[in-house]
């Protein structure tokens, strides 16, 4: 079988545009034997945690039915382990299911490049998860929920960097949301580690006060704080979302199995 192997790195996207270069490949795709399909590689450079430059290996193999079909996804690095690169497979994969019957690459391409630092994350969660459980210790504690309200951030880039360090080093996944001046935290995590992060958000200079001088959080308030039950999603990771309506905000607590935690706590914020 024939195989046309483009090596394409991430400046030369820039600069030609994906646009272009995806005509580039239907050209080729179309002038080859109809049986074949085309493989290409594409090299992403990603800026992952503490500014490391991480370099992904993605081939990909697109079917003669290409976009109707999967494309077969390949991923590896210098800078993962390969249960790493297997994660990054997985996860392009759940994302190319979303884009089935339409041309894929290049959104796949931008999301792992968001995305990667929050797969890595969990990756090394999980890991640390079956390391802790191998060596027996007790998990009657399972996982723990907690459900944060915040009244305002006025240094909101500073903030929202701090929580999202907080919540990578205690290995804490769920969402920090804004829906218009509301804005929640809800995190999903061992319960020693939930524990920590209140200390931490209650204890820590994390905004500044009107005359712009750093001062704890001293208006959050605990909505909820319980344990997660059978019937609610786990965060594969944590995101920062923003929400142009009540009803967004609403299905993404319906998506995770939360729509009571939402109904009790999120309406009387609008009062």
């Amino acid at each position: 079988m024939m195989h046309h192997m483009f090596s394409v790195f991430s400046s030369t996207c820039a600069a030609v545009g994906f646009a272009e270069l995806w005509r580039l490949i239907l050209r080729v795709c179309c002038s080859s034997e109809e049986t074949h399909g085309i493989t290409f590689r594409i090299q992403v450079s990603v800026k992952e945690l503490l500014d490391t430059d991480v370099l992904l290996k993605l081939l990909f193999h697109l079917p003669v039915n290409y976009p109707s079909i999967l494309p077969d996804i390949s991923v590896s690095s210098d800078q993962l382990t390969r249960a790493q690169c297997m994660d990054v497979k997985d996860k392009l994969l759940e994302q190319a299911k979303k884009h089935l019957s339409e041309p894929m690459v290049h959104e796949l391409v931008l999301w792992i490049q968001q995305h990667l630092k929050y797969i890595i994350r969990q990756s090394a969660a999980v890991y640390s998860e079956k390391k802790t459980l191998s060596r027996g210790a007790s998990t009657e504690d399972g996982i723990w929920m907690l459900f944060l309200h915040l009244d305002h951030m006025r240094a909101k880039a500073k903030y929202v960097k701090t929580v999202e360090k907080w919540a990578s080093d205690l290995r804490l996944t769920g969402r920090l949301m804004f829906m218009g001046k509301i804005i929640l935290i809800l995190l999903q995590g061992d319960r020693s580690n939930i524990k920590e992060y209140l200390i931490l958000q209650k204890t820590s200079k994390v905004d500044v006060d009107s005359s712009g001088r750093k001062c704890k959080e001293k208006m959050i308030s605990i909505l909820c704080e319980t344990k997660v039950q059978s019937q609610h999603t786990r965060f594969q990771m944590f995101e920062v979302k923003d929400y142009s309506t009540l009803d967004e905000l609403q299905k993404e607590f319906e998506a995770a199995g939360l729509t009571t935690l939402f109904s009790e706590f999120v309406p009387p914020l609008l009062k």
